[in-house]
């Protein structure tokens, strides 16, 4: 990954993205960009609104436009919309120019995050609400699973970290390293840039297995 990749959070709707994209970006000087607030000065209107006069075809086509952009921008982190990665030409972008990360919590979590009114069109529209999020969810999952790398967060500790590939540091207190054999006590060794963030649990399956350590 040549320095200055963008960093790329993906993921069902309320798993994170903007809130670990801040932290993120702050740890490592970067921008931080918000897809959705991008699409929404491309429309001149709200998210909301773009899919209730134009529909989502209209939505998912400027959102394809603002991506491509930012991808385009040096030292950024971008946090995308639940369901921009789940267009194969947005996600084969997303993978060759930059180091994508999703984030991941269950429905019943998603909707205890959002609340009544959430804000997301989609959900907002359903009349089941909860069987929505999971037939969303089934369907974009295979999307989500081909990022670099998976973060589940759903469970809120006071501690973890994200490995974005780099330079070997510390952030601070925290460290991860990843297992480098899947014997019951394998050697460990640090690879990879660590951010040091809050409100995620921790980080897995595609960028091999992961132990977070913290004091």
């Amino acid at each position: 990954m040549r320095p200055g990749t963008p960093i790329v959070l993906i993921g069902f709707m309320a798993t994170g993205k903007t809130t670990v994209g801040r932290l993120v970006a702050e740890r490592l000087q970067r921008k931080f960009l918000d897809l959705d607030h991008l699409v929404e000065e491309e429309a001149g209107m709200k998210v909301p609104e773009l899919f209730r006069t134009q529909g989502e075809p209209a939505f998912r086509k400027v959102e394809s436009e603002a991506l491509g952009k930012a991808l385009k921008r040096d030292s950024v982190v971008l946090a995308t919309g639940g369901g921009a990665a789940c267009r194969e030409d947005n996600l084969q972008a997303m993978l060759a120019g930059g180091y994508v990360v999703a984030l991941s919590a269950p429905p019943a979590e998603v909707l205890k995050r959002t609340g009544g009114a959430s804000g997301r069109p989609l959900l907002d529209s359903a009349a089941d609400p909860l069987a929505e999020a999971q037939r969303l969810l089934a369907a974009r999952e295979p999307f989500y699973a081909r990022a670099h790398l998976r973060i589940d967060a759903h469970q809120v500790t006071r501690c973890t970290a994200m490995l974005v590939p780099g330079r070997t540091s510390r952030a601070g207190r925290f460290h991860a390293t990843p297992f480098v054999s899947a014997s019951s006590a394998p050697p460990i060794a640090v690879m990879g840039e660590v951010i040091a963030v809050l409100g995620v649990a921790g980080a897995s399956e595609a960028c091999s297995r992961v132990a977070v350590a913290c004091d």
